[in-house]
C-alpha cells in the first residue's frame, strides 16, 4: 500500500449509488417479525398505517435485495452526497501505528450527520401520500435536525420530542431545527398524558428515547393528517443508510483497499448498519472478510448486557413488538453526552446479524471516547459528535493493537457526525467533568421485568 495515497477518496455525482441494498436477502436466516402489541401476532401493512406512509411499510418488510432510490430524494442528495472517505494519515501518525485508518464522514450534510440519508426519504414517501404532517423524537438533535431540513424540502410540518437531558444540554439543536421550521419540545412533555404523568412523578425527568418515542407516536396517531418519523432501529431506515457503504466499497475500490476490521458506533443502529451492511454482503459472498464489530456506550450496552427477546419500541408500550437486543422498554439510561445512543434497544436487524454471530460488539465507556475523540481532533482537525467518539476509540484500540502485533490492519469507520453542537460535551471533558457509568446487573433486571415474555 502506497504511502502517497491521497488523504480524501472521492465520487463524482454520477458515481453516486442510486439503490439502498436490504441485507435481509443474503441472510442464511430471516430476522423475526414485529409483533401487533395487543395480538402478539406478525404485524401486518395495516397495522403500521396509522405510523408510516405504505411505501415505508413495503421497504420495512420487502426481501427484495436492492430498492431503487427515487430521483426526488437523489436530487435532494446531491446536496452532500456522495461524502467524502478519508485516509487518516495524521491519526496514524499520532499513533506511531503500521495500520491505515479510514473513515467514512458524514459530517458534511446539512445536519451535520448521517440523519438527512433517511429523513429526506422518509419525508418524500409522506408528501407523496399526501401526508402534511411528521413527528419524531430526538436525542442529542441530529435526528431531530434531520428531519426538519428534510420536511422544510417538501413543505411540511415537523414536530419533535427532544429528551430532556439533551433539550437542557444542547439549547442549539433546538435553534437548528426552529430555523428549519420545527416546533420542538422537550420529552417528557405536558403535551401528552403519559408526559404529563411522569412530569408528575418527577420534574426535573432526564427523559428517554423511548419516552420521546411514546409522545411523538400518541401525538401521530391522533391525527390523520399526521404520520410518525423513526430516526433509526427500523429495517427501512437502515436500509436508507446502506448508501455509506456502497459508497465506501466504491471508494476503497478505487485505492485497491479492503478492510480488516470494520468498526461503528451503535445505539439505534443505523450509522453501524449503514456502514457496515453491504460489507457484511460482500462478506457472505466471500469477496473479503473482515471483522465487523459494534461499539456502544458502557453505559447503555443493549447488545453486551442487554437479553435478545421481543420488547416495545418506546416506553409506553404503544409500538409494534420488536425483536430485539433490550435492556427492558423502561430502562431510563444515564445522561451520558451521547444522546443518540441512549435507547433501550438495538435495531432488530442488527440484533439479529449479532445474534447469528456475524458482526461482534463491544462497549466502551465515555472517558476512553473523549479522549481518543481528543487524538482525532488534534489529528485530523474534525470534532466528532460524541456518538462516533465510540467507533473512534475502538479503531484506536485496533491501531494500538496493530502496533503492539508489528501487523499492518486496514481499519475502516464511519464519522457520522460533527460535534460543533457539542462543544459543551468536550468543555466537561477537558475541565475533568466527564465520568463514567456502571450498569449494575439488577438495574437491568428491573427493567425487564416489565417485558412481555413471547420467547
Amino acid at each position: 500500500m502506497a504511502d502517497d495515497m491521497p488523504t480524501k477518496i472521492l465520487l463524482s455525482e454520477d458515481e453516486q449509488p442510486t439503490q439502498w441494498y436490504n441485507v435481509i436477502a443474503d441472510l442464511p436466516t430471516p430476522p423475526p417479525p414485529p409483533l401487533h402489541p395487543g395480538t402478539h401476532e406478525p404485524a401486518g401493512p395495516d397495522d403500521l398505517a396509522p405510523l408510516f406512509p405504505m411505501a415505508l411499510i413495503e421497504q420495512e418488510m420487502t426481501a427484495d435485495r436492492y430498492i431503487d432510490i427515487p430521483g426526488g430524494v437523489l436530487d435532494v442528495y446531491k446536496l452532500w452526497r456522495p461524502s467524502p472517505l478519508f485516509r487518516a494519515h495524521r491519526l496514524e501518525a499520532l499513533l506511531d501505528t503500521p495500520a491505515k485508518i479510514f473513515y467514512k464522514y458524514e459530517g458534511v450534510s446539512p445536519a451535520g450527520s448521517h440523519k438527512p440519508n433517511t429523513s429526506v426519504p422518509q419525508a418524500f414517501y409522506n408528501n407523496a401520500e399526501g401526508v402534511t404532517k411528521l413527528t419524531t423524537e430526538t436525542g442529542a438533535g441530529q435526528w431531530g435536525s434531520a428531519l426538519a431540513f428534510a420536511t422544510a424540502q417538501y413543505g411540511m410540518e415537523c414536530e419533535v420530542w427532544q429528551v430532556a437531558a439533551s433539550y437542557r444540554a444542547k439549547p442549539h439543536r433546538k435553534t437548528m431545527m426552529e430555523i428549519w421550521g420545527a416546533s420542538v419540545h422537550s420529552s417528557p412533555s405536558e403535551l401528552t398524558e403519559f408526559g404529563r404523568g411522569l412530569l408528575a412523578e418527577n420534574p426535573d425527568h432526564p427523559g428517554s428515547l423511548g419516552i420521546a418515542i411514546s409522545e411523538a407516536v400518541a401525538m401521530a396517531v391522533a391525527d390523520p393528517e399526521t404520520r410518525y418519523a423513526l430516526g433509526s432501529v427500523l429495517n427501512h431506515v437502515l436500509l436508507h443508510q446502506t448508501v455509506i457503504g456502497e459508497e465506501a466499497l466504491l471508494q476503497l475500490a478505487k485505492v485497491g483497499v479492503t478492510p480488516d476490521v470494520l468498526v461503528g458506533c451503535t445505539g439505534g443502529g443505523s450509522n453501524f448498519g449503514g456502514l457496515a451492511f453491504p460489507f457484511l454482503r460482500e462478506k457472505l459472498a466471500g469477496n473479503m472478510n473482515p471483522t465487523i464489530r459494534c461499539v456502544e456506550p458502557a453505559a447503555c450496552p443493549t447488545l453486551t448486557k442487554g437479553e435478545y427477546r421481543y420488547d416495545f419500541g418506546d416506553t409506553a408500550g404503544m409500538t409494534p413488538l420488536l425483536k430485539m437486543h433490550t435492556l427492558g422498554h423502561g430502562f431510563i439510561p444515564e445522561p451520558i453526552h451521547a444522546g443518540g445512543l441512549r435507547y433501550h434497544g438495538m435495531s432488530p436487524l442488527v440484533s439479529h446479524v449479532y445474534n447469528e454471530g456475524l458482526v461482534e460488539a463491544i462497549s466502551i465507556p465515555q472517558t476512553e471516547c473523549f479522549a481518543g475523540a481528543i487524538q482525532f481532533a488534534r489529528a485530523e482537525g474534525i470534532v466528532p459528535a460524541p456518538e462516533p467518539t465510540h467507533a473512534i476509540a475502538a479503531a484506536i484500540r485496533e491501531a494500538q493493537a496493530a502496533k503492539e502485533a508489528g501487523e499492518e490492519r486496514v481499519i475502516l469507520t464511519a464519522l457520522c457526525g460533527h460535534g460543533h453542537l457539542d462543544l459543551a460535551s468536550y468543555e466537561n471533558y477537558l475541565a475533568g467533568g466527564l465520568k463514567d457509568y456502571d450498569l449494575p446487573d439488577e438495574a437491568i433486571a428491573a427493567a425487564m421485568e416489565a417485558v412481555p415474555v413471547l420467547d
